[in-house]
């Protein structure tokens, strides 16, 4: 059963840059409604692409960081990733935020899903990388500002914690639901 009506789609008369804020940009957006002419400001959060890295080691284990995180005030456990750089590709991202944040190389990668961290008002993408064979052999490659704790967990363990609600990054819980979903 279907209720209410087709929404309207939204176009962008015009966009100005409010704010640099280093990783993102805020954008002001005038756009105008398609099916009644009415137009609105809207503001746009507009950033790099992410991405989030599943690394599998042999054992089945499942690697994270633990690291401060400034929005919610408190330490989150996660999995690796960041942002994709301008004109990279987010394959390549994926792997070098792996080596870089944990030390961590694979066999194998691929990018097996992606969504749109909050489309109300980001426009970017988040890529989900899968890394098999995972291994620890560089030196980790920190950016100035990044300090964590860098851990292997069993999968079934980390489900479990998930269900008990012990991981609450969006986007490493989204990647998790799509691996389980690829998997069956």
């Amino acid at each position: 059963m279907k209720m209410g009506k087709i929404p309207s789609r939204w176009i962008v008369n015009r966009t100005a840059q409010e704010a640099d804020c280093r990783v993102f940009r805020l954008l002001r957006q005038t756009s105008q409604r398609e099916d009644d002419g009415r137009e609105s400001d809207w503001f746009v959060i507009d950033t790099d692409d992410f991405v989030n890295v599943v690394a599998l080691t042999e054992e089945d284990e499942i690697v994270l960081v633990k690291q401060f995180r400034h929005g919610s005030g408190g330490l989150s456990l996660e999995l690796p990733g960041g942002m994709v750089d301008r004109g990279e590709d987010p394959l390549d991202a994926g792997v070098r935020e792996l080596r870089e944040e944990t030390g961590f190389v694979g066999t194998s990668a691929e990018i097996f899903a992606s969504c749109h961290p909050n489309p109300a008002i980001m426009n970017n993408t988040c890529h989900y990388v899968l890394v098999k064979g995972a291994r620890q052999e560089s030196p980790i490659d920190w950016d100035e500002h990044e300090e964590m704790e860098v851990t292997t967990m069993p999968r079934r363990e980390l489900f479990a914690a998930c269900a008990r609600g012990e991981l609450t990054h969006s986007l490493t819980l989204a990647a998790l639901m799509h691996l389980s979903l690829r998997e069956g």
